[in-house]
């Protein structure tokens, strides 16, 4: 059974993590905060990379949310980013997101 988690779970787990961050240090994060045992097991499937954002530890983990249509084009978004032919879907470079994007949402209205 392959190991993974929800976007949600992993979010709670890292919500105090220091970027960048190695794959240890986000392990201990995650014990600290009280994650759950499929999220650790998770997280440990990772590259042991540094990791430079929350969004490059969610592209690397395996996701399984509730909604089918989310995740299926969340997936379609990440195999249109991938930047190194060659290498599996969970090693590529994501780039780095907009803070402000990430925070507040893109403007739709400009």
């Amino acid at each position: 059974m392959a190991a993974y988690t929800t976007r949600d779970r992993l979010k709670k787990a890292l919500i105090d993590a220091d970027y960048p961050a190695t794959k240890e240090q986000l392990i201990e994060t995650a014990l600290r905060n009280g994650a759950d045992e499929m999220t650790l097991k998770a997280l440990r499937s990772i590259p042991p990379v540094d990791y430079h954002s929350f969004t490059e530890v969610e592209a690397s983990v395996e996701i399984r949310d509730d909604d089918p249509e989310l995740d299926a084009a969340l997936k379609a978004e990440r195999r249109r980013m991938h930047t190194h032919p060659g290498l599996s879907e969970r090693t590529k470079d994501v780039p780095a997101p907009n803070p402000i994007v990430e925070e507040l949402g893109e403007n739709r209205g400009s």
